[in-house]
């Protein structure tokens, strides 16, 4: 929520620069063209066009596009975002090396008994740590009893890992809706231009079709950037989930080879 804020607020301050430049821009315009008339006509467009900022190019741009439209898909982003980045970094803690936790708690089990394993559990972070603890927690009722909590709190594990991600799959979902609504409303407004122009000629097409089309970019520019976080988080679930079950059979094996 906070780098959602935040990039509102950062958002916010430069759509207003953006306005601010805007205003200014034709009265400066003006007094070039009043000065040096002869060098405006020498300027190459294609070279002033690569000339121009890539942020203020984009500022120009979401402009053009509709202020409305353009800030909602904009939304869409920064908490899309928002989202991924805290489902990254809750995944990134989330990692453990297995092989050296069941090490220490194999030699815990043989030295100082379940109490000491699961303390090693308790005071290690992660999924595989945590359904770890609530297996100790039941060694004493049996190792049938002990499966069903490990497997019961997998299941626990694996919903808080996905936790968040049904809201980027909708926000995947209603960006490029968003553009295509945008579309929709600058083919609208061409044809409202035309039957109030009375002819079709391309200055009077060229308004609502410019809306139409970056709606639409900027629309898909944002479902494809979620989604490409959105499939590297399934990834790195997937992963985790495969972990967890090697070592939830690992630690079966061990217990029963305690309990011999």
């Amino acid at each position: 929520m906070f780098l959602a804020v935040a990039g509102l607020m950062a958002f916010s301050a430069q759509y207003a620069a953006a306005q601010e430049n805007d205003e200014a821009a034709p009265a400066e315009t003006q007094l070039v063209a009043d000065e040096a008339p002869e060098a405006d006509a020498a300027v190459d467009p294609f070279a002033a066009k690569s000339d121009v900022p890539l942020h203020q190019a984009i500022k120009t741009k979401f402009i053009e596009g509709g202020a409305g439209f353009m800030s909602l898909v904009i939304i869409c982003l920064i908490i899309g975002l928002a989202l991924a980045i805290e489902r990254i970094l809750y995944l990134t803690l989330s990692k453990t090396n297995t092989t050296k936790l069941l090490a220490k708690i194999e030699k815990a089990l043989k030295e100082q008994g379940p109490d000491a394993a699961k303390e090693i559990c308790r005071n290690t972070r992660g999924p595989v740590a945590a359904i770890f603890y609530e297996g100790f927690e039941h060694i004493s009722e049996g190792i049938e009893v002990v499966e069903k909590k490990i497997a019961t709190n997998g299941s626990i594990e694996m919903s808080k890992m996905e936790n968040g991600l049904g809201w980027i799959s909708l926000f995947i979902a209603i960006a490029p809706s968003l553009g295509f609504l945008g579309t929709v409303i600058g083919m609208i407004q061409a044809f409202d231009a035309i039957q109030a122009a009375g002819d079709i000629s391309p200055n009077v097409v060229a308004g609502g079709m410019k809306v139409a089309l970056i709606t639409t970019v900027a629309g898909l520019i944002v479902a494809v950037i979620l989604q490409l976080f959105y499939n590297y988080i399934l990834s790195q679930i997937d992963s985790l989930s495969i972990e967890m079950e090697k070592a939830e059979d690992q630690l079966v094996n061990m217990l029963v080879k305690y309990a011999k």
